[in-house]
């Protein structure tokens, strides 16, 4: 028989339960005020055990299921391997449990730290070596020994045998005889338990034999409980190709992120309702504006006659006098005639 799963550590306290509601019951009696140092220790205790029985019925219910799915296959094996061919085959034989063959090679001479051929190798026992029950054992605590010799067997290893470290590896046996054996070479046999989790795909979720399969995840880390998640191993070339700007720029020259700028804008369009703009016409600035107009471009022209001639006439110019710095309420205006006579704008001219 194998014993895949260990005792649950929640199973010793419950027998302590009633003690605990016993000496609650004498610390509280019909007291109606209790010292929290006295009470909340016991509370605490009571409170552990009683998540001990919760984890206690997680794990029936697991083991209730394991069974219920495992019966299919036990009817089927009663019906290949029937009780009737098997007895004569189990005459003289003794069927031991896990248990009792961890017991019987748990001795001092079932160690093989005397063993003088392995000067390269170290066997760690609980007496050298700290935390010697916490260390990470390969296989999950199986003799690697009988699953690579006896078909795949699954036999627990028994620590105090000697734990094999190699390569930063720890390797638990079953016995004396196959930890020398497979220290005499642990690379082959650990090739040999590869092959053969290859032939049996469930012993590397079983076993955690990852690192030697480096496509397969974790158990722990899949995305669906109970299925393997396939990696493979492939690469190739890619390209892609992409719009320079696929979204379109927008920029708002009016937007402000900073709050008390646009504060001080608010107020100042606030004050801006109590304003008024003003205006004054000086003498200066008296009949002075801005005007526009709009010419017509000369435009080249000529002409070929016999002879050269041409005439030059005086340009009129009129000035009007009195109409800036008059300081009288009546404007006295002189109109002057600038424009010269002909006789006089020729002689000018010549």
């Amino acid at each position: 028989s194998f014993n895949f799963l260990p005792p649950s550590p929640s199973v010793t306290p419950s027998l302590s339960m009633p003690s605990i509601i016993l000496s609650l019951q004498n610390t509280i009696q019909s007291k109606t005020a209790v010292p929290t140092n006295q009470v909340y220790p016991k509370f605490i205790s009571l409170a552990k055990i009683w998540t001990g029985f919760q984890d206690e019925m997680v794990l029936l219910s697991v083991i209730s299921n394991i069974q219920t799915n495992l019966e299919p296959f036990t009817k089927s094996h009663r019906d290949v391997l029937p009780d009737s061919l098997l007895q004569p085959l189990l005459t003289g034989l003794i069927l031991r449990s896990d248990e009792e063959r961890v017991n019987e090679t748990s001795g001092l001479d079932d160690r093989v730290e005397h063993a003088p051929q392995f000067k390269n190798l170290e066997f760690l026992f609980p007496e050298t070596t700290r935390n010697f029950s916490n260390l990470p054992l390969q296989y999950k605590g199986f003799c690697g020994f009988c699953i690579a010799t006896q078909d795949r067997l699954l036999v627990p290893g028994n620590p105090l045998i000697g734990i094999l470290r190699y390569k930063d590896h720890f390797f638990c046996f079953s016995s004396k005889d196959a930890a020398v054996k497979f220290a005499a070479d642990p690379d082959r046999f650990i090739a040999h338990i590869a092959d053969a989790a290859k032939r049996s795909p469930e012993l590397i979720q079983l076993l955690e034999l990852h690192m030697q399969f480096s496509t397969i995840t974790p158990y722990g880390k899949s995305a669906e409980p109970g299925h393997m998640i396939e990696k493979p191993l492939t690469k190739r070339d890619s390209g892609i190709q992409t719009e320079t700007h696929p979204i379109e720029s927008n920029i708002d020259p009016t937007y402000e992120w900073n709050e008390w700028e646009m504060r001080r804008k608010a107020i100042k369009l606030a004050n801006l309702r109590t304003r008024m703009t003003h205006s004054v016409q000086t003498d200066n600035s008296n009949f002075r504006r801005q005007t526009s107009t709009q010419i017509y471009l000369p435009k080249n022209s000529e002409t070929q006659t016999k002879r050269d001639q041409g005439t030059s006439v005086p340009k009129p110019s009129i000035f009007i006098a009195g109409l800036r710095g008059c300081k009288t309420t009546t404007t006295n205006a002189y109109k002057v005639d600038l424009t010269l006579d002909v006789n006089t704008h020729n002689d000018i001219c010549d």
